[in-house]
C-alpha cells in the first residue's frame, strides 16, 4: 500500500539577520578609499614640481629611489611653526637634488670664468686658476707659478691681483647657500728663517686664513666652516714634491648644506692644522718650506 509522504517546507527567518549583513561595510570601505585617494591627489597637486617628480620617481622605482637617497631623507613636506608663522619646506633628495646642485655649481663656474675674462688683469691669472666640480662640491684652486702669483714669497700676504680675484670669487660663491672650506697647501721644500717653530704647517694655514679674510665680507656670516693648513701632506704632484704647483690655496664649496659646522678633527692631526686657539697652539711643527 502506497502511503504519501508529507511535504515539509522550511522557511528561513531573515528579518533580523539581514539587518546585520556585511555588504554595507564593503560599500563604506570603497567610499573611504575613494575619499583618501581624492585628498591625496589634491595634496600632491599643491606640491612643487620638483617634489612631485621625487614622489613619482619613488613610486616608479621604490628600491632605486631609496638607494639614491642614501641618508633616508623623504621628498615630502616639513612644516614648522615660527614667530613669523608656519614655514613649509619641501625637501628633495637623492639623484634629483644632486643634479640640481651640480647645475648650480656649473653655473657658478661659468659665471666666474666670464668674470675673469672681462678683466684684462684677471685674464693673466686664469691659467693659475683651476675650477672643477667633484663629488665633494665646487673646488677652486689658486695655483702658484715659478714666481709668486697670489702670495708674497714665504708669506701669507696677498698680492694686489690676488685680492681682486678673491673678491670676484667671493661674490660668485656668496650667492650659493653651501658651506665653504678654505685649504692651504705648500710644497716639500723646508721653510728657512722660521722663528718659534713657524713651519709649512703654519704658513699653509695662514694663507688659507688670509684668503678667508679677504673673501669674508662677500660671503654669508657663517658660510665658511673650515680653515685648514695641510703643509705638503696633500701634494698636487706627488711625483715632484718640490714643484711650484703644489703651493696653492683651495676653496671648496661643499656639496649639500649644513645647519651647523661639522666637528673638527683632533687639533694638529696628520691631515691639517685646526685654527681654533687650542688647535693653533698644538699645531704640528715641520721643517718644510714653501
Amino acid at each position: 500500500m502506497n502511503e504519501e509522504r508529507p511535504i515539509i517546507i522550511k522557511r528561513a527567518k531573515g528579518g533580523h539577520d539581514a539587518h546585520h549583513s556585511g555588504s554595507w561595510k564593503v560599500a563604506y570601505a570603497d567610499f573611504v578609499t575613494a575619499m583618501m585617494a581624492f585628498f591625496l591627489v589634491m595634496w600632491i597637486l599643491g606640491l612643487s614640481q620638483d617634489t612631485r617628480k621625487s614622489i613619482a620617481a619613488y613610486f616608479n622605482d621604490p628600491t632605486g629611489m631609496m638607494k639614491s637617497m642614501g641618508g633616508g631623507q623623504s621628498p615630502m613636506s616639513v612644516s614648522q611653526m615660527t614667530d613669523k608663522g608656519r614655514i613649509t619646506v619641501f625637501v628633495t633628495s637623492g639623484k634629483l637634488g644632486r643634479e640640481k646642485e651640480f647645475k648650480k655649481f656649473a653655473d657658478a663656474k661659468r659665471d666666474l670664468e666670464k668674470a675673469m675674462d672681462k678683466s684684462p688683469e684677471l685674464q693673466s691669472l686664469k691659467k693659475y686658476v683651476e675650477i672643477t666640480i667633484t663629488s665633494e662640491g665646487l673646488r677652486i684652486e689658486l695655483l702658484d707659478g715659478p714666481e709668486p702669483v697670489f702670495f708674497e714669497s714665504g708669506s701669507s700676504q696677498c698680492r694686489p691681483r690676488a685680492l681682486k680675484l678673491l673678491g670676484v670669487i667671493a661674490q660668485e660663491i656668496g650667492k650659493l647657500p653651501n658651506d665653504v672650506a678654505m685649504e692651504g697647501h705648500t710644497d716639500s721644500q723646508p721653510y728657512s728663517g722660521g722663528k718659534n717653530g713657524y713651519s709649512n704647517w703654519e704658513l699653509s694655514a695662514d694663507r688659507a686664513n688670509g684668503a678667508r679674510r679677504v673673501m669674508q665680507s662677500a660671503l654669508g656670516p657663517h658660510q665658511v666652516v673650515e680653515v685648514r693648513g695641510y703643509a705638503d701632506r696633500h701634494l698636487r704632484r706627488p711625483e715632484d714634491p718640490s714643484h711650484f704647483s703644489n703651493r696653492r690655496v683651495s676653496i671648496l664649496v661643499k656639496s649639500g648644506t649644513n645647519d651647523a659646522p661639522p666637528k673638527s678633527t683632533a687639533p694638529g692631526g696628520p691631515l691639517g692644522v685646526d685654527l681654533t686657539p687650542k688647535g693653533a697652539a698644538n699645531a704640528r711643527a715641520s721643517d718644510d718650506k714653501i
